[in-house]
């Protein structure tokens, strides 16, 4: 597997196919093979470029500050793309607004899925959910913490997604409490920078996400300028995951 180095870290991508640029950024509940079958529907019409953030799948990291966006300008910068079609999912998706509001020139277009925001007034559901996490996490439980997120957001998905998220989140969960990424804020952040986002951005949300997540899907699509809000029916936080089938053609139709 290749490595593009930047910052104290390697971060590890894969590219498959040929065509215009396409950019995943995957969720933090995951890492780069929850794409594995949307890459497999679409390339034959695109290049597509993924890669694994600090604290997921293979990538290896020192200690110390860094920017998301940052390490994914790294990547982009690494392979030569000048432009892309850039999808994110979940908090994939915040990295990918934060990317689109300060370095536009590099975006063509847009898609976030199920996306966190920064400074969101999480419901009272959620903020138990987190607290129970973290307590599992800080007593050492992560079997614990790894069936909490399985249950929250793929909860209704069929076992092989089921298992295959609780892999990849049991592995990041490891990797963070090893050596926790030092994320960058964005200052101010993207919530406060939404207005200046003027490419095409297609919003996505799962029928059957956490009802918070569903609710920051229709305020991006309100407060984003050229915003389509789509809902995929039978999926939960992860549609790209659950059904390939359905966002490939919307990143494919330009909705």
């Amino acid at each position: 597997m290749p490595f593009a180095d930047v910052d104290g870290a390697q971060l590890a991508y894969r590219v498959d196919g040929k065509g215009p640029d396409l950019v995943l950024v995957h969720a933090g509940i995951a890492d780069m093979r929850m794409w594995d079958p949307l890459v497999a529907l679409l390339e034959r019409r695109f290049r597509i470029v993924r890669y694994d953030m600090r604290g997921s799948g293979e990538t290896t990291y020192a200690a110390g500050g860094f920017s998301d966006a940052g390490d994914l300008a790294a990547v982009l910068q690494a392979l030569a793309i000048d432009r892309c079609v850039l999808v994110g999912s979940s908090f994939g998706g915040r990295v990918a607004l934060e990317f689109a509001a300060t370095r536009p020139e590099l975006v063509e277009r847009l898609m976030v899925i199920d996306a966190p925001l920064p400074g969101w007034a999480w419901s009272e559901d959620m903020q138990s959910f987190f607290a129970t996490e973290e307590a599992a996490l800080e007593a050492g439980e992560i079997e614990e913490a790894v069936r909490l997120n399985v249950e929250r957001f793929v909860g209704s998905a069929a076992p092989d997604v089921r298992e295959l998220v609780a892999d990849m989140q049991e592995r990041s969960f490891r990797l963070q409490l090893e050596s926790e990424p030092d994320s960058a804020e964005l200052d101010p952040p993207v919530s406060q920078r939404l207005a200046d986002i003027a490419m095409p951005v297609s919003v996505v949300h799962g029928e059957h996400d956490v009802p918070d997540f569903v609710a920051i899907a229709h305020t991006l699509a309100e407060q984003l300028p050229s915003a389509t809000l789509h809902c995929v029916a039978r999926a939960a936080h992860l549609p790209a995951l659950e059904r390939p089938e359905a966002v490939a053609e919307l990143i494919v139709s330009r909705r």
